[in-house]
């Protein structure tokens, strides 16, 4: 059997030369009972080739059983692959075989196998190389005669670096990888492909197919295709539906296709989203430094002024004045100068220092603590509402119940 005959018979349609190399390796390993990972953007149609592979092997009268892994709970996905025994878990009233006991002697085609958790993976990787599973709750070892074709549209070397899927069970999947086109890579094929969809859209809904001009199949052609044979076949049947004019031209197909710069301008918001957010991050930081070192200085200032006459500054504490007042001392008048020029690098310099040369305040601390801030809150809230608990609460955004606790808390009303 040739491709050609291959295509006619699975209703496959193109003549890129990336295609044809596919179904010739699926040709090629069909006989074979070897381990086939097929790997393609998502809508590319793989799941075709694991269908070539059976029909075309010695197990096309055995079953064939297609799994979306990414389909099916966590929790229950080894009771689906490999079957479980009576009250193995709560709510399994009795014994039940997996798809690999049922498959026994054919093929199970495992889609989007990248979403397998990683307790699954071992299992897996034992049938592959053993031909042996044991059910969930049961202790006896079953031997099964399976073929398994997997499928992904993710990066595997991704997956494997980040720890999501198991090096050795990808090595043993891909013994021999079939990698699928996208459709911006077969632009030979993509008015094929429209007019088999248009004529198949046609008979279905009864009524004439469409048909493209000119500078709308050149449209078609050039746009990437990120949805692949998915987005197109959509897009077909939209036009078939919604036109009533048969005849598509370029400004009319146009409408119909999503702008791709929308989702490039969408990346690059999010990029800048992120950017504000991390610059964010870092003025607030900066804020809470620049706080930290002005208590730390009016610290050094109080104690200054209470010595009287001089105070010995180590090397952190020069490094600290000199740092803030950087700017600040070359503006300030000459009169409120603390530290001489040519003195900043002395790490145990004397400051003179007079009481006129400073204006003495009160130092106030500011509290951080969240029991101080929550207990102003509820006391500004409380005097805006003229001691009126309901409408306090509603300000604040707690219960009546949940103020008033904290009103007995923090001794509020006494």
């Amino acid at each position: 059997m040739n491709i050609q005959q291959v295509k006619q018979r699975f209703g496959i349609i193109g003549n890129s030369p990336m295609l044809n190399r596919a179904l010739e390796v699926a040709m090629q390993v069909a006989p074979t009972d070897i381990s086939v990972l097929v790997t393609g953007e998502s809508g590319t149609g793989k799941e075709i080739i694991p269908q070539v592979i059976h029909q075309l092997s010695s197990r096309k009268h055995g079953e064939y059983i297609a799994v979306n892994c990414g389909a099916i709970p966590e929790g229950t996905i080894d009771s689906e692959l490999f079957g479980h025994e009576k009250g193995s878990f709560t709510g399994a009233s009795g014994s039940r075989q997996g798809y690999f006991e049922v498959a026994n002697g054919g093929t199970i085609f495992l889609d989007e196998v990248a979403e397998l958790p990683m307790q699954t993976q071992v299992r897996l990787l034992r049938v592959l190389e053993t031909g042996e599973f044991i059910r969930v709750g049961s202790s006896k070892v079953i031997k099964t005669n399976v073929r398994v074709v997997a499928a992904t549209n993710e990066n595997m070397q991704q997956a494997i670096h980040s720890g999501k899927f198991r090096e050795d069970l990808f090595y043993r999947l891909s013994t021999v990888p079939i990698q699928l086109p996208a459709l911006k890579n077969r632009q030979e094929d993509v008015h094929l492909l429209f007019r088999k969809f248009a004529n198949d859209f046609a008979e279905k809904y009864r009524m004439p197919a469409i048909k493209l001009s000119e500078e709308a199949v050149i449209l078609l052609q050039n746009y990437p295709w990120p949805g692949n044979i998915r987005q197109l076949k959509n897009l077909v049947e939209q036009l078939s539906v919604i036109e009533t004019a048969r005849d598509i031209d370029a400004m009319m197909l146009a409408s119909y296709l999503q702008p791709i710069a929308e989702k490039s301008s969408f990346l690059v918001k999010n990029d800048q989203t992120q950017e504000s957010i991390s610059e964010r991050e870092l003025m607030y930081k900066f804020l809470f430094d620049m706080k930290k070192d002005l208590t730390e200085l009016k610290k050094l200032v109080l104690e200054v002024i209470n010595n009287g006459q001089s105070v010995n500054l180590n090397q952190d504490q020069t490094a600290l004045v000199n740092r803030i007042y950087q700017e600040v001392y070359e503006d300030a008048p000459v009169s409120a100068r603390m530290l001489p020029a040519g003195t900043a690098n002395d790490a145990h310099t004397a400051y003179p220092t007079t009481s006129e040369a400073f204006e003495i305040h009160e130092e106030i601390e500011e509290s951080l603590s969240l029991e101080d801030r929550e207990k102003e809150l509820i006391q500004k809230a409380l005097e805006k509402h003229r001691g009126k608990r309901k409408y306090a609460a509603l300000e604040l955004g707690i219960s009546e119940r949940t103020l008033y606790r904290k009103i007995k808390e923090y001794q509020l009303g006494e």
